[in-house]
């Protein structure tokens, strides 16, 4: 087989409609843009969500609360499980990686006390909830800040 030789598969392309170029295209003239109008003229049409001058849906539905832009949201760990660990294991974002407890951690992880943990542990997370403190400590291991 030769690269002169390599084609795609059959039906896989196909070749462009040819705008205005005769009547006899079914695309001439107007070329499948109708008769005047705003989206028949060169450059025409509207913006991306613009209803026609009607208040759009963006702007009717109620805005509530406060939306932080620069939030930096946290994946959560449960204190249960921690327990797939061995005594004396750091626990930081690698190890729970690797364990293929969180897939992909972009701003850190937050450990929240649901469940009990019953191994000595040195865990390191961006934050921890006050009850998983508690029961991190209360095994024998330390709850560090990063």
């Amino acid at each position: 087989m030769k690269l002169s030789d390599l084609s795609p598969a059959f039906g896989s392309t196909s070749v462009g409609k040819r705008k205005g170029r005769g009547i006899g295209t079914g695309n001439g003239k107007t070329g499948g843009r109708g008769h005047k109008g705003q989206k028949a003229r060169s450059g025409g049409g509207v913006r991306v969500g613009f209803e026609g001058g009607q208040m759009p849906l963006a702007r009717r539905i109620p805005k509530r609360g406060f939306n932080n832009i620069f939030a930096k949201p946290l994946d959560a760990v449960n204190v249960t499980m921690l327990n797939r660990f061995n005594d004396g294991d750091v626990v930081d974002v690698e190890a729970l990686t690797s364990s293929g407890i969180i897939s992909s951690c972009k701003y850190g992880f937050k450990v929240i006390g649901n469940g009990d943990v019953t191994k000595k542990l040195t865990v390191k997370a961006s934050a921890f909830s006050e009850s998983a403190k508690q029961k991190i400590e209360a095994a024998g291991g330390k709850a560090e800040v990063i």
